[in-house]
């Protein structure tokens, strides 16, 4: 049985498995799916891991990755604004 780490595609991104939002458990919550729940990014995110699992070819997911970058660009423009939506 051949795994790869969490930088690896068959890893899928930072390596964690994703979670059911809000599911009740003892487990840790995960900080990367926090901090995606907190900037409303997660569905790109989301997005661009299931391109990348799917091509194992990060370059025929630039679409994906653009919105994920556009989405956490426009959080980091609102949070040094102090806007908020």
């Amino acid at each position: 049985m051949t795994t790869t780490g969490g930088t690896g595609f068959g890893g899928v991104g930072h390596g964690r498995s994703r979670k059911a939002p809000h599911a009740d458990d003892d487990e840790e919550e995960d900080p990367v799916e926090t901090l995606l729940d907190k900037t409303g990014c997660a569905k790109y995110h989301y997005a661009v891991q299931d391109c990348m699992f799917e091509n194992k070819d990060w370059r025929k997911c630039q679409a994906e990755v653009n919105e994920f970058r556009q989405c956490i660009m426009k959080q980091q423009t609102k949070d040094t604004t102090g806007k908020k939506s």
